[in-house]
């Protein structure tokens, strides 16, 4: 097992420290759910020497599954919010990237091992020549089993959190607002992911997960 762990994880590491190729970029997925909550009672405004003032009480509203797109390199992301995170959700987001963010690229996908999350789901969603024709135009690349912060999708996720998902969003509609601002303002300012983990650093600081191989001449 630490072989796989291993290789899954260089491959990951050796793509990521690629430069900048926009013919082949290197975009990272993740989804999660978060709720939406509306307020019982009207919070109460800021007033002097007196914060604004929430009531503890919420009412929910459901949740609702965040797709998380991003490429590091390029300072670039995007936010799908849907009903469900079924396979054939997320087949209509690999269509969605192939046909419309990257529309004349190979592009290399940085994903989880959800079980979803595979070159099947297409083939389950769309037609064969449909599913065929997005599928040559990705390239997956999954991160290790119980090893996802290798995804720089989780940075991005955690940055989205910190901006609209702390809050309270009543409802979908809300949630939108807030993630679109949230996605407008930080792709006109191109703000990219600094990743600064590589295989030689691996090799050190994870050197215990490295197997030992006892055929070597």
């Amino acid at each position: 097992m630490n072989g796989e762990f291993v290789a899954a994880m260089e491959d990951v590491l050796d793509l990521y420290a690629e430069p900048y190729n926009p013919s082949r970029p290197v975009v990272c997925f993740d989804e999660t759910s978060t709720q939406l909550l509306s307020d019982v009672r009207e919070p109460l405004p800021v007033q002097p020497g007196r914060p604004r003032r929430q009531d503890y009480e919420y009412r929910r509203g459901g949740t609702r599954n965040l797709f998380l797109f991003c490429e590091p390199l390029a300072g670039w992301r995007h936010v799908a919010i849907t009903e469900r995170r079924t396979m054939v959700d997320f087949a209509y987001q690999m269509r969605w990237l192939v046909d419309v963010a990257y529309p004349h690229a190979l592009i290399r996908v940085v994903l989880d091992n959800l079980n979803t999350h595979r070159m099947a789901s297409l083939y389950e969603t769309f037609p064969a020549p449909e599913a065929r024709r997005i599928v040559k135009r990705l390239e997956f690349h999954h991160t290790p089993k119980h090893a996802s912060w290798l995804n720089m999708a989780e940075i991005e996720f955690s940055a989205l959190s910190r901006a609209c998902l702390k809050g309270r969003n009543p409802d979908a509609d809300a949630l939108q607002r807030a993630i679109t601002a949230y996605e407008t303002r930080r792709n006109a300012a191109r703000i990219p992911i600094n990743w600064r983990f590589g295989t030689d650093d691996a090799r050190i600081k994870l050197h215990r997960f490295y197997p030992c191989p006892s055929n070597v001449d």
